[in-house]
């Protein structure tokens, strides 16, 4: 079976909840492929009939709210220890280190770091956990969250469905190109970031050794 006639069997529904789903647990604070799923979802919405791209964007973006939220929920209510449970759990995403770069991003940036942590791969796991932790006040955190989530989540499922309407006798040959194309973006925010998180978490170890006192 060709691809296209496989996508075309694919339940619209199914598509929306999946995508909503995937988000919002993303969001929530669980690492997921969140853009990938997008991504993908948005390239079918652009060679299936049956997916409308409105209602995908609108479904992807209310996942990342209701994650955003039910993140922030959590975190207020979980605080410090609920990061050590997550490093514990997750090392490789809530390291000390990435946890250090997210939150000198809260101080200096505030509730924008909610905003524009919806477009970073990393950042968008931590953003609703850790600003419960801090405590951001939650009516920053609402604007921020809504804000950022639809315009990540409608300006994501805008871009690659035009992209994929304008290629789309190209896509129908390789299909695979958008998500391998997703792939290479978030592997690369996700390297800049752990680039990052070492430095942050090398940077107290060198704070601790210089004030030791020497010894007599």
């Amino acid at each position: 079976m060709h691809v296209q006639d496989w996508l075309d069997t694919v339940p619209a529904a199914a598509v929306y909840a999946l995508v909503g789903l995937v988000i919002g647990l993303e969001s929530l604070g669980i690492p997921l492929p969140g853009e990938i799923i997008l991504v993908s979802a948005a390239l079918m919405s652009s060679q299936h009939a049956g997916i409308d791209p409105v209602i995908l964007g609108a479904c992807a973006s209310i996942g990342a709210i209701i994650g955003d939220s039910i993140g922030y929920a959590i975190g207020r209510k979980g605080g410090r220890p609920l990061l050590a449970w997550l490093g514990k759990k997750f090392p490789k995403h809530f390291s000390e280190g990435h946890i250090a770069t997210a939150e000198r991003s809260f101080e200096k940036w505030g509730m924008w770091a909610v905003f524009f942590g919806r477009f970073v791969a990393l950042l968008r796991i931590f953003a609703g956990p850790l600003a419960g932790v801090l405590r951001m006040p939650y009516w920053k955190f609402l604007i921020a969250n809504v804000l950022g989530g639809i315009l990540w989540a409608g300006g994501t499922t805008a871009v690659i469905y035009y992209v994929g309407i304008v290629a789309e006798s190209w896509l129908k040959r390789f299909s695979w190109l958008g998500l391998v194309a997703a792939v290479l973006v978030g592997l690369t925010s996700m390297l800049v970031l752990k680039r990052k998180a070492k430095k942050a978490q090398v940077a107290p170890r060198d704070a601790d050794v210089e004030t030791v006192p020497a010894a007599e």
